[in-house]
C-alpha cells in the first residue's frame, strides 16, 4: 500500500474504532457482565485495528471485525485465569453468541442506552453515574472526565473501577428499566447524551458522527418516557443547534457566528420539529433545565428571524436557569446578554467574579467572553490578551481564525 493509502487506511480505522467504541463496549459488556473486562478487549481490538488495517484495508464490516478481535482477546484471559474449568457451559454459550455476532452481515445491535441505564443503577454511586456512562459510551478518559468534575484522575479512576466492580459483583443487567424504574435513572443518561453531543457539536473541522447519535439515542429515550418533560427539552435543544450546523463556516470554511450566520442555511424543519418538542415539554409538568436552555436557543432564532432584539428575554431565561441548575457557565453566558442589553458594567463585574473559578482558566467560552465585553467597553489593552488567551486554548483552525481577526481589529 502506498503511503498516502497508508494514511487514509489509518483515517478510517481511526474514525470506526472511534465510533465503534461505545457500540461494542455496550454489547460485549452487557455478554461478559464486566464493563472492564470488556473495556480491555475492546482496546486490543482497536489497537489490532490501527496496526492491520492501513496494511490490509478496512473490512467491509468493522464492528464485528473489531468484536471477532476482542471476543479472541477475551477467551485467551479467561483461559489464562483457568476460568473455563470451572464455568464451561457459561464461557461456551458467550463464545457462541459472539461469533454469532460476528459473523452476521448486518449491523451489530445498538445497547447503548441499556448500558447506560445500566451505569445509572441505583447500587450505583449518584456520583459516578454520569462519568461511567461518558467513559464506558463515550471513550473518554478517566483525566478528561477529571476535569470536567473538577477532582483528580488518580480518585476518579478509583471511582470508575469500583463502579465497573460493583457491576459486575452485583450482577447489574444491561437491560432498559421498567417505565416506573426509567424516571429515577434519567438525569445522568440525558447528562451523557448531551456531553456526547456537545463533544460533537464543538469538533466543528468533523465527527458529526457522535451528534447524530447522541439524537438518536434521545429520541429513543423520548419514545420511552413520552410524558417526560426534559427529554423532549434536551431533543430541542439539540435539534436547534443541529439546525445551525451547515451555516456555521463559510464557503471558504471560515467560522460564521451566530449573529452572522445566513438564516437560509439552516434547516427550517429542525426548527420546527425542536419548537413543537418545547411546547409538548412545557404542557408536560415542570420546567427543567434542558427546557430552558432549549427556550434560550428558540429565542436566539426568533431574534435572527425576525430582525427584532429579545436579549432581555434572553436575560430573563437565564436568570430561571440559574435558579434551576446554577453553574458558572450559566453566569458567563447571562454576561454576554446582559452586555446586549446595556448592562456593561454588571456584565464585566459577573466575568471578573469568575475569574476566581479554577475551571475558568483553560475555559475558551469564558476568554472569549471576556476578550468581547472587554473590547466593546474598548479596553483595547485586557480584550487582546484575553483574546490571546482564547486562541492559545482553541483547537478549530477555523475558529482561531475568527479569534485572530478579532483580536487584529483591537490592537489597530
Amino acid at each position: 500500500m502506498t503511503d498516502s493509502g497508508s494514511t487514509l487506511a489509518r483515517s478510517v480505522a481511526e474514525r470506526v474504532a472511534r465510533e465503534s467504541y461505545g457500540r461494542l463496549v455496550a454489547y460485549l459488556g452487557g455478554r461478559l457482565g464486566d464493563l472492564a473486562s470488556a473495556e480491555d478487549a475492546l482496546a486490543a481490538a482497536f489497537l489490532a485495528a490501527l496496526e492491520k488495517w492501513p496494511v490490509d484495508g478496512v473490512p467491509d464490516n468493522p464492528d464485528a471485525w473489531l468484536l471477532t478481535i476482542a471476543r479472541r482477546r477475551r477467551l485467551d484471559d479467561w483461559r489464562k485465569d483457568k476460568v473455563r474449568a470451572r464455568s464451561a457451559d457459561h464461557l461456551a454459550l458467550i463464545t457462541e453468541e459472539l461469533s454469532a455476532a460476528a459473523e452476521r452481515a448486518e449491523e451489530i445491535a445498538d445497547r447503548r442506552l441499556a448500558l447506560m441505564f445500566a451505569c445509572a443503577h441505583p447500587d450505583i454511586d449518584v456520583s459516578v453515574r454520569t462519568p461511567l456512562i461518558l467513559q464506558t459510551v463515550l471513550g473518554l478518559t478517566a483525566s478528561d472526565i477529571a476535569a470536567r468534575f473538577l477532582v483528580s484522575p488518580k480518585a476518579m479512576g478509583q471511582r470508575l473501577v469500583r463502579a465497573k466492580a460493583r457491576i459486575k459483583d452485583e450482577k447489574i443487567p444491561f437491560v432498559v428499566p421498567e417505565k416506573e424504574e426509567l424516571s429515577n435513572r434519567l438525569p445522568p443518561v440525558l447528562a451523557t447524551i448531551y456531553a456526547a453531543y456537545t463533544n460533537g457539536w464543538m469538533d466543528i473541522d468533523g465527527a458529526e458522527t457522535l451528534g447524530q447519535e447522541a439524537i438518536w439515542l434521545a429520541r429513543v429515550v423520548v419514545s420511552l418516557l413520552p410524558q417526560e418533560p426534559e427529554p423532549k427539552g434536551l431533543l430541542a435543544l439539540m435539534l436547534y443547534a443541529e439546525a445551525r450546523r451547515s451555516s456555521r463556516r463559510a464557503s471558504d470554511g471560515a467560522f460564521v457566528p451566530l449573529d452572522s450566520q445566513d438564516v437560509g442555511l439552516w434547516d427550517h424543519e429542525q426548527l420546527r420539529l425542536a419548537e413543537g418538542l418545547l411546547r409538548e415539554a412545557s404542557a408536560n409538568g415542570p420546567t427543567g433545565r434542558y427546557q430552558i436552555e432549549a427556550a434560550i436557543q428558540s429565542a436566539h432564532v426568533a431574534r435572527r428571524l425576525s430582525g427584532i432584539a429579545n436579549w432581555q428575554a434572553v436575560v430573563s431565561l437565564y436568570d430561571v436557569l440559574g435558579r434551576i441548575a446554577p453553574s458558572p457557565v450559566v453566569t458567563l453566558n447571562r454576561s454576554v446578554a446582559l452586555m446586549r442589553i446595556g448592562q456593561a458594567d454588571a456584565a464585566l463585574g459577573d466575568i471578573y467574579a469568575l475569574a476566581g473559578d479554577p475551571r475558568m482558566a483553560d475555559y475558551l467560552p469564558y476568554w472569549t467572553a471576556r476578550a468581547r465585553i472587554c473590547a466593546d467597553l474598548e479596553n483595547h489593552v485586557e480584550a487582546a490578551e484575553a483574546f490571546t488567551v482564547a486562541i492559545g486554548l482553541c483547537w478549530s483552525e477555523a475558529e482561531r481564525r475568527h479569534l485572530e481577526e478579532q483580536r487584529s481589529k483591537v490592537l489597530c
